[in-house]
């Protein structure tokens, strides 16, 4: 029996009807049930052939819980390796190695110095910074400032002059910011992508309170749909998520790629609407039962991304239309 779980917390419709759509096809040898997780002894294998990670992004336990799982050859999605690697400062700087379009952005150290740290701490780090060239930089003002890392649409500021910026970034402590330049946008969508492949473009409006954001009609050409679909399967092959959202602001006909880090993305039925709700049910239990069937018992059955594949070959970020450097890194001699 191929056990498929999914791992989550308060969120409570999308994992119960994912699991009865999974066992209402009835694929034999595959099952799926709330993950159970009891006493956690090193070393020892899960039950699951299959998890979905819903939670641990805001729960220590089961990220780690996870990473053993792993390691005795569940499939977990996503990856929980790469999601503790990975953030939205690196991801943007992949995005642009690998062809797709998105704001200028900087990264700003923490206002407040994290805990056990002092100024000797930061021996390495510029002081003060240029903010005048910062600004240049990033096209002046509006501005968005958010973390480098999280979601939620936390501590997310619009700032629109220098005093505004200046009070935004004293109420962030010890976060680590991004300083991006805002996009003005025509249009806003949101896509899923699932299992590398399944691919749904969304029509959404952030400015909406939270329950209408979905309530949007931008009537995309379809050139713009195509091309918005090829970056959403570049973004994800790239960073090998298996379940994430990508959110693209459209700029004179110019898809930027804004938040594409969201590995458990909102999929709750009274946000997203019932016909996403069904998308995103269906072809979760597809890509679920597909992984389960592939399962191979021992063995590292993770998605890793065609960036950590290059890297571990050595080599540089595939860039569209360009043929990978296929040599292998070499190793210093040790001679001078």
């Amino acid at each position: 029996m191929k056990k498929i779980g999914i791992l989550h917390g308060k969120e409570r419709s999308f994992p119960a009807a994912f699991v009865e759509r999974v066992n209402a096809k009835n694929v034999k040898g595959v099952y799926a049930e709330p993950t159970l997780v009891g006493e956690e002894m090193q070393g020892e294998p899960t039950p699951y052939a299959v998890m979905i990670d819903r939670i641990s992004q805001d729960v220590p336990f089961y990220r780690a819980y996870l990473k053993n799982a792993a390691l005795n050859g569940t499939a977990v999605l996503n990856n929980p390796f790469w999601w503790s690697a990975d953030e939205k400062y690196f991801n943007n700087c992949l995005a642009t190695k690998i062809g797709v379009p998105v704001p200028r952005t900087v990264l700003l150290p923490s206002k407040q110095m994290p805990p056990d740290t002092s100024g000797e701490s930061f021996s390495n780090l510029k002081f003060p910074l240029e903010w005048e060239k910062i600004i240049d930089y990033l096209g002046g003002f509006p501005l968005f400032m958010k973390p480098h890392a999280g979601g939620g649409w936390k501590s997310v500021y619009k700032i629109h002059n220098y005093d505004e910026f200046f009070e935004a970034y004293n109420e962030t402590n010890t976060l680590v910011m991004l300083l991006q330049e805002a996009i003005e946008f025509d249009a806003y969508y949101r896509c899923y992508c699932l299992g590398g492949k399944y691919v749904r473009i969304m029509d959404y409006e952030p400015r909406n309170p939270h329950h209408l954001r979905y309530v949007a009609d931008h009537k995309a050409p379809k050139a713009l749909m195509d091309e918005m679909h090829g970056l959403v399967l570049r973004l994800n092959h790239a960073l090998g998520y298996d379940f994430n959202t990508v959110e693209f602001a459209i700029r004179d006909g110019i898809p930027y790629a804004i938040d594409f880090c969201n590995p458990a993305p909102d999929a709750d039925v009274n946000s997203v609407g019932e016909e996403n709700f069904e998308w995103v049910v269906e072809h979760a239990a597809n890509m679920a039962i597909e992984r389960a069937l592939a399962h191979k018992d021992g063995g590292n059955n993770l998605t890793w991304g065609t960036f950590v594949q290059d890297a571990s070959a050595g080599r540089f970020p595939a860039v569209p239309g360009v043929k990978p450097t296929t040599g292998t890194v070499k190793k210093a001699s040790g001679k001078a």
